[in-house]
């Protein structure tokens, strides 16, 4: 209690003095495929549970979303249009639009680079990847600053740590494209090999970077496995190490992965089963790398989408096909899944995206 009056006196001080207080929240983003619109909803950081706070207009069904290191713009993919818009993150959560451009066939993921400088998108159907400038106020560049044609099914683009790698998984080609990056000029180069080749039937989806360990994980789509990459910092090559299933082996109905995401911690891992309807969790050896599987965790139909909060105590999975968001809490023990609510989000969610801001 003692400290609870301190704290209110020296806030109240400042707010008298003339300071400007500002308070840390957290806010999650759901891209609704059903409607044109994304879902806002505050989080309560000490339960985890959920508000909404707005809904913002879209000008056609959004799909992929992420947003700049700071968290001051968001950017969407609008997959159906073929375009991407830009928002500005207002300090209640909501969104406000800047800009929407053109791009090319079926943009399936959006990233900016470590500067927060250029947006970059892998392109589903247009087979390939471009690169947008940012500009100062959050708006997308009209024409990219480049353009490079990679293959079908292009389905995600990240960079890593140092911002001089990116890398391009494919569930078309069963292969990943390996990029250098200019952050000075944003444009990007093939890397030696360009092409990593996964295997028949696996369908590389998305990856997460280890936030520590030089290991790079990525979910199989075809196969539903997750795959773990050696990552070379001096070269930005990568170099297959393992591979494990996300379901059970005596699990035979149709499914596929679709979302691959990592604790901040680094302790696990998680990918989302469609068809088998859960998440699969691993736990990650903090000198080695190496994954040892945690189970299933049974969550909402088709789970499309699903982000962890930046505090690593809470998980939100999306259900396209139940127009429901499943909320988990996370043991920092076992990496151990606990649902606590599930959530009327719209029709089709398919991209959770998580923020806390300033």
């Amino acid at each position: 209690m003692r400290f609870v009056i301190v704290q209110t006196f020296v806030v109240a001080s400042a707010l008298l003095a003339g300071a400007s207080i500002t308070v840390a929240c957290e806010f999650v983003y759901i891209s609704l495929d059903g409607e044109n619109r994304i879902a806002v909803y505050s989080v309560d950081e000490s339960s985890g549970e959920l508000t909404a706070v707005a809904n913002v207009k879209t000008p056609s069904p959004p799909g992929g979303l992420t947003s700049d290191p700071k968290n001051r713009f968001l950017y969407a993919s609008l997959r159906r249009a073929g375009k991407l818009a830009s928002f500005r993150i207002n300090q209640d959560g909501g969104l406000t639009l800047i800009n929407v451009v053109a791009a090319g066939a079926d943009p399936a993921y959006v990233a900016t680079d470590r500067t927060g400088r250029f947006l970059l998108t892998a392109y589903y159907v247009a087979a390939k990847v471009a690169v947008h400038q940012i500009g100062k106020d959050g708006s997308i560049s009209e024409k990219p600053l480049q353009e490079i044609a990679t293959d079908i099914k292009a389905h995600a683009i990240m960079m890593d740590a140092s911002n001089r790698f990116a890398f391009v998984p494919h569930t078309g080609p069963n292969a990943i494209y390996q990029f250098r990056f200019d952050e000075k000029t944003g444009r990007l180069t093939p890397n030696v090999p360009l092409i990593v080749d996964t295997g028949a039937n696996t369908g590389p989806r998305q990856l997460a970077f280890h936030p520590k360990l030089d290991v790079v994980f990525f979910d199989y789509e075809q196969a539903c496995a997750i795959a773990a990459f050696n990552l070379n910092h001096k070269t930005g090559q990568l170099s297959f190490r393992e591979r494990l299933s996300s379901v059970p082996d005596n699990f035979r109905e149709t499914r596929s992965n679709a979302r691959i995401e990592i604790h901040p911690s680094g302790k696990f891992v998680y990918v989302a089963n469609r068809g088998h309807n859960s998440l699969a969790g691993y736990r990650i050896d903090s000198q080695s790398g190496n994954l040892t599987s945690l189970g299933q965790t049974p969550t909402e139909p088709t789970p499309r989408g699903f982000a962890i909060d930046p505090t690593g105590r809470f998980l939100y999975a999306a259900g396209q096909s139940s127009d429901r968001l499943a909320a988990f809490s996370i043991s920092k023990k076992d990496g151990a899944l606990y649902r606590f609510a599930t959530y009327e989000v719209g029709k089709q969610p398919w991209w959770v995206h998580v923020i806390r801001i300033p």
